[in-house]
């Protein structure tokens, strides 16, 4: 019988103050420290493309809500997929997995922050990017290295890269106290998406936002698949998607103070089609059922004097339902439930000493335990205390960025043996320099070291688990420039940016399969080099004409070299990993009207570690492919209601091609949307 899962949530009373929050709940909670919200939100209305800023520290690369409808994306996986060094895994389909991997390093390694807050899957530590809609989102920033404000969670200094999510804040008046903007997305697949945004302005200091929406959509769309040298066709079945989604966030800000409340409940129902394997029929008997709550808040204070206290906290509550009515073809059920939940405390104090330098502290402690119906399933429960010291100081045209985290776990399992503790440190310094003071021309460099624990899955999961596993340590090196100016006349604007960088990874966590099950090992080392260049103008050709071009490019050479260098895969690439990614983003507006075109152009790739240049029966290589998208967008009023109107044609040329061996994606596919706000 398909579970289902009632909840309420009946709000009584809500005095001011963070701590009186805390006292009112039996978990701790968390949500954004971010205190520049009017200057966030003043983005909703531009209409133009303004000229692209310059990080202060460390590369970055953002795109905002206005980007969003232009890229043809439905979720955050599609919205960053062309920002330079960045790898979508992508399984297909409106329900399939998409995560994301940065300059070659995995999933593992990039952080995903919303709102400040990381969003934590303890059990296989990457996140489903598909499950996060956009409805909500105000800008999302993909960072190399960390985030640049000092003051922020001990967690964002963990990763190699992070993706920071920003929702969108109520910028609201006495004049206008409240806007409601409503929505409907349909197309191929049989879509259907309505959706709901309630922002309403309280007091002077309280305001609210409430977004929901609903997809519900079969799944199905023709393919095109390369098996083995011989073209299959077919139609993938088993991939209806039924999601709701209710996120709430309350805001409050006084003198320098700011207080964020937000709670957000993610319900999916969706089957999984499972992969195209030497002409067998897919599984159709799979199933996976999510029920997510997180609860999380934020308080920060800042004095006159240079002093600033941050305070998250969180608690997510996560249910994963897994069902197989024939495991592996036979008459047998696989019936798994898995229960995650995480507690989580930060607490972060920075000073300015001066001017041009400030110093912070912030420590974070997390426990984050998962419980399985599986017999003899450990039920682990780890730990986890972080402290970092951070400083940035700025001596004329040279900022300096660094900080030092310690990192300790400790873990404890109900059944078998668990993974012992770790105590780790791992230090970051940046430095970026201005060579003339009135042009925007940076010169940039950094250095971080950074590692990932194994997680849940690694070390508990299966026949055979593996406690002896090392943490996957990876050391980053990265030298690039950028550069931007307001020209005037016919070229609005011009930025571009370079980074070349080197990361090399020891004690690699790779899953080796065995003929009746499989183990996790620490395997070998890795060099990855690579070249990230992006460059983005806009023209104004006159008559009311802007055309906008963004390009990036990507190159990786992900190497294994665990060596000896007689072993048959010694300097093979890893799977997976184009060397070469172009994305070309370009669109035209006048007035109410903009066309734009998007471009994905990505090389061949090999799926496993033999590098053999053939797609036959002993090979594992994938060719290369292109992908179009088009979309078209009309901006007018209904009785004064601003109303937006848009159509997307996705894949436009109708390509064939995979990102995952196996998991053919969709064809020509479309996409229409109306919206208005009140």
């Amino acid at each position: 019988m398909k579970k289902v899962l009632r909840f309420s949530f009946r709000y009584q009373h809500l005095r001011a103050g963070y701590f009186a929050v805390l006292a009112c709940l039996a978990f701790p909670i968390s949500v954004s420290a971010q205190s520049d919200t009017t200057k966030k939100i003043k983005q909703v209305n531009i209409n133009t493309n303004p000229l692209p800023g310059i990080p202060a520290v460390g590369p970055s690369q953002t795109v905002t809500l206005t980007d969003f409808i232009h890229y043809s994306a439905f979720n955050v996986a599609d919205a960053v997929r062309d920002l330079s060094g960045v790898s979508i895994k992508d399984y297909g389909g409106i329900g399939g997995l998409k995560t994301i991997s940065v300059r070659g390093l995995g999933a593992n390694h990039t952080a995903v922050l919303f709102d400040g807050i990381q969003i934590t899957d303890a059990e296989n530590g990457q996140i489903d990017l598909g499950k996060l809609n956009l409805n909500n989102i105000q800008e999302i920033t993909l960072y190399n290295g960390q985030p640049p404000d000092i003051c922020q969670t001990a967690k964002a200094f963990t990763a190699s890269s992070v993706l920071a999510i920003k929702t969108i804040k109520p910028l609201l008046t006495g004049t206008t106290p409240y806007k409601i903007t409503a929505g409907v997305k349909a197309g191929s697949f049989g879509l259907f998406q309505p959706y709901l945004q309630w922002q309403q302005r309280l007091t002077n200091n309280w305001s609210f936002v409430v977004n929901s929406y609903l997809i519900d959509a079969n799944g199905q769309y023709n393919y095109r698949h390369n098996d083995n040298g011989v073209l299959e066709a077919g139609t993938r079945i088993n991939t209806q998607v039924n999601t709701q989604q209710l996120d709430g966030a309350l805001y409050w800000a006084n003198n320098g103070a700011n207080f964020n409340l937000h709670i957000n409940y993610y319900n999916s129902d969706r089957g999984l089609p499972g992969a195209l394997i030497d002409s067998v029929p897919p599984s159709t008997s799979q199933h996976v059922w999510n029920r997510d709550l997180f609860i999380q808040g934020s308080y920060e204070q800042k004095w006159s004097g240079g002093l600033r206290l941050l305070l998250n906290s969180k608690f997510a509550n996560n249910k994963l339902h897994y069902l197989d009515l024939h495991l592996s073809g036979t008459s047998q059920v696989l019936d798994q439930h898995f229960t995650q939940r995480e507690y989580y405390q930060s607490a972060v104090l920075a000073y300015k000493i001066s001017s041009n330098w400030e110093v912070s502290l912030p420590t974070d402690l997390s426990v984050n335990n998962l419980v399985a119906d599986i017999p003899q399933f450990s039920n682990p429960t780890r730990a986890t205390l972080l402290t970092a010291l951070a400083s940035d100081f700025t001596w004329g045209q040279l900022l300096l960025q660094g900080s030092l985290l310690y990192t300790n776990t400790y873990e404890s399992v109900e059944r078998k043996t668990a993974f012992p503790d770790k105590h780790l440190l791992s230090p970051t310094l940046m430095a970026t320099y201005k060579p003339v003071a009135d042009q925007n021309l940076q010169l940039k460099a950094y250095y971080k070291s950074s590692f990932r624990n194994p997680t849940f899955n690694d070390l508990y999961y299966g026949y055979s688990p593996n406690k002896n596993l090392k943490p996957e340590s990876a050391q980053q090196y990265d030298a690039g420039f950028s550069y931007s100016k307001s020209l005037g006349g016919v070229f609005d604007f011009l930025s571009i940016s370079s980074d070349a960088y080197f990361n090399h990874v020891t004690n690699k966590i790779v899953y080796i399969p065995t003929l009746y099950n499989g183990s996790t090992q620490n395997f070998g080392k890795v060099d990855i080099k690579g070249l990230d260049v992006g460059t983005k103008t806009a023209i104004l050709p006159g008559k009311g004409y802007r055309l906008s071009v963004s390009v990036n490019y990507s190159y990786q050479q992900a190497l294994n070299v665990t060596g000896p260098a007689t072993d048959e895969n010694y300097l093979n690439q890893l799977p997976y990993i184009p060397k070469n990614t172009v994305a070309l983003n370009a669109g035209v507006s006048k007035g109410p009207i903009g066309v734009y075109y998007n471009l994905t152009a990505i090389s061949s790739r090999y799926y496993n570690n033999n590098n053999i240049n053939s797609n036959g029966p002993d090979g594992d290589y994938m060719p290369p492919y292109s992908v179009g998208d088009a979309s078209v967008i009309y901006k007018t009023s209904f009785v004064h209601f601003p109303v937006v109107l848009s159509a997307e044609v996705n894949n436009l040329f109708d390509k064939s091609y995979v990102v995952i061996q196996s998991y053919p994606m969709p064809g020509r596919s479309y996409r229409f949307s109306f919206q208005i706000s009140i």
